[in-house]
């Protein structure tokens, strides 16, 4: 059983998501497009979204997950290369 990738980023209703999404839908899903084009599917746990390194964050580059500037002292990275511009996380672990 062949299951096809999602696209990221894809962009929807002029909308680009970085991550599966909910909208339009009570479950997540995702683009086989970056464009969408009707081609999609629902998602599961092993997909992105998927840390980027290195990315930027304040005037620094970052290259491995890390606890600067979260408030809760856990280890986090951006989904995109640049977090200053597009503001795209996810937390690394719980510690």
């Amino acid at each position: 059983f062949f299951e096809q990738n999602c696209t990221f980023p894809f962009l929807y209703n002029e909308v680009i998501y970085h991550s599966c999404t909910s909208v339009h839908s009570d479950f997540d899903w995702c683009s086989f497009d970056y464009s969408f084009q009707g081609r999609w599917r629902y998602c599961n746990a092993l997909d992105p979204p998927m840390c980027i390194f290195p990315f930027q964050f304040g005037k620094k580059f970052i290259s491995e997950c890390t606890k600067e500037g979260y408030i809760l002292s856990r280890s986090w990275c951006s989904l995109t290369d640049n977090y200053n511009r597009d503001r795209k996380w996810k937390q690394c672990s719980p510690y």
